[in-house]
């Protein structure tokens, strides 16, 4: 784990005040950086509801701009970012602009060569976490290789990385591959989208990598020590940035049989369960509701932890790197030590070790220890494809 002695304001969903500090500019917002390449082309956008020039969709800005609009993609959770966690997402039509919505989740991960048929260029613009198991990441990866399949222009337009200030967790084992980790890298790596596209072509990371023609408009004003509030939240379940913050480490809990709050007004800064000991514990209800529509544990009155003002500001800190005490504490109170893992824990993790090492008692630190080889040979990779001053210098 890297480390970054800073401490980062808490704030929730509000971009810093331009008197505070120098005003962070997305990609998207520099048009005259990128809209002179899309003049007589046919635009594909890939692109969800963070995906905006100030309070305006990106999708409205460039068809007010004369651009040429031909399809949408949008990733997991929808276009308008409401759609449950694997959720299927279908085709649709925008009621607004009437533009064929094509889903890029479920059976149609990757673009497929028909769809792509009536584009010139396609422009990637969705708000990342940072984090390995967040899908948005393997979207861009399926959307890069269908550009080199089909010959077309990748313009990623780059957002700042809430997670960016530091680097933790196992590396991937890539005989786990899945939609929720599919390259060699830790849980939190540390990097843009435009700077994870470019490790994937540097790296060779998907066939015929090097072919790719690919452009990234990159951020103003932001390198990897500074705070970034995301003025919109990028799913629905990470509707503050303490939820941000935190669900690095409480997105494993979705491999346990403990409830992260889907379901609750605060998603990802509450966990437990129905059969732990309610004595000196929080306790919450999961119910139905828009974005977690029949969430675990629905209806259940279960018992855990709600994370504490403090506990939110050391996870926005990063200094701590993973708070793997909090997967260490549940497994410790919970009864039927047999049932609380299931089989999705692997994919998350990205290993088989940290199961093990929760069974056999093992410290954070040890644990952590473990990681250190891999993650030094990351970072040693992950320099060299950094398009803004680092967290360490």
């Amino acid at each position: 784990m890297i480390r970054l002695g800073i401490c980062l304001l808490l704030v929730f969903l509000i971009p810093l005040h331009p008197s505070m500090a120098q005003r962070v500019v997305p990609g998207a917002e520099q048009m005259a950086e990128y809209l002179p390449m899309l003049k007589g082309k046919r635009v594909g956008l890939v692109i969800n509801q963070t995906s905006r020039v100030g309070d305006a969709l990106l999708v409205d800005i460039l068809l007010k701009s004369g651009v040429r609009v031909t399809r949408i993609f949008v990733p997991e959770h929808g276009f308008r970012g409401t759609g449950d966690a694997g959720a299927h997402i279908s085709n649709s039509r925008d009621s607004a602009t009437g533009l064929p919505i094509v889903s890029l989740y479920g059976n149609n991960k990757k673009p497929k060569p028909a769809q792509l048929a009536d584009i010139d260029v396609l422009i990637y613009d969705l708000q990342d976490v940072g984090v390995r198991f967040y899908t948005y990441i393997s979207t861009l990866q399926y959307v890069m290789e269908a550009c080199v399949e089909s010959d077309k222009q990748l313009v990623v337009l780059d957002r700042p990385n809430p997670n960016g200030h530091y680097v933790d967790g196992p590396i991937l084992d890539t005989a786990l591959r899945s939609f929720v980790g599919m390259q060699p890298i830790p849980i939190v790596y540390g990097m843009t989208p435009g700077e994870y596209a470019g490790m994937l072509v540097g790296e060779r990371w998907f066939p015929r990598a090097e072919r790719l023609n690919l452009k990234v408009i990159r951020c103003r004003n932001w390198d990897h020590t500074l705070p970034y509030a995301l003025p919109v939240p990028p799913s629905p379940n990470l509707k503050t940035m303490g939820a941000v913050y935190l669900y690095p480490s409480l997105c494993l809990f979705e491999g346990t049989a403990i409830s992260v709050g889907r379901g609750t007004d605060k998603p990802f800064e509450q966990w437990g369960h129905p059969d732990l000991d309610p004595k000196g514990l929080d306790s919450f209800r999961p119910v139905s509701t828009t974005g977690a529509t029949k969430p675990p544990l629905e209806g259940r009155l279960c018992y855990g932890r709600i994370a504490t003002h403090t506990e939110i500001q050391e996870a926005a800190n990063g200094g701590e790197g993973l708070q793997i005490g909090y997967l260490r504490d549940m497994y410790a109170r919970f009864p039927q030590k047999d049932k609380f893992f299931n089989s999705f824990f692997e994919k998350l993790a990205g290993t088989k070790a940290l199961r093990q090492q929760i069974i056999a008692g093992k410290s954070v630190s040890e644990i952590k220890l473990s990681w250190q080889p891999g993650l030094s040979k990351f970072n040693e990779i992950r320099k060299r494809y950094l398009l803004y001053p680092d967290f360490e210098k």
